[in-house]
């Protein structure tokens, strides 16, 4: 079993920066390739980034590529996601999940639906004013 806990959330403007931690107790993070998911009210949790298990492969929506960087420290047990560039269509909760095992489902597919991670953390607010 994996604890995830989230910080760093926030209200900032247009162009501000925020970074996301997502703390991880119970089991050793390095077993678990981790993503973050995002959801708005009435709509579905959408898949924001992912790293894998040593964090020498990562992945992104194409909505946050360029602006956001997924990252992880393993020693402390944590994983980031700075977003830099904020828009207010980045407003959301957001998530953090573990998936044990490896990123890639396969040679070409990686982990980006919300059915392919075993545990989720709660969530933190992310709020951008224009």
């Amino acid at each position: 079993q994996v604890q995830l806990v989230e910080s760093g959330g926030g209200m900032v403007q247009a162009g501000d920066s925020l970074r996301l931690s997502c703390a991880a107790s119970g089991r050793t993070l390095s077993s678990y390739a981790m993503g973050w998911f995002r959801q708005a009210p009435g709509k579905e949790r959408e898949f924001v980034a992912a790293i894998s298990r040593n964090g020498g492969a990562t992945k992104y929506a194409d909505s946050v590529k360029g602006r956001f960087t997924i990252s992880r420290d393993n020693a402390k047990n944590t994983v980031y996601l700075q977003m830099n560039s904020l828009k207010p269509e980045d407003t959301d909760v957001y998530y953090c999940a573990a998936r044990f095992g490896a990123l890639y489902l396969s040679s070409n597919t990686y982990a980006k639906s919300t059915r392919d991670y075993n545990y989720w953390g709660q969530v933190t607010q992310v709020t951008v004013s224009s």
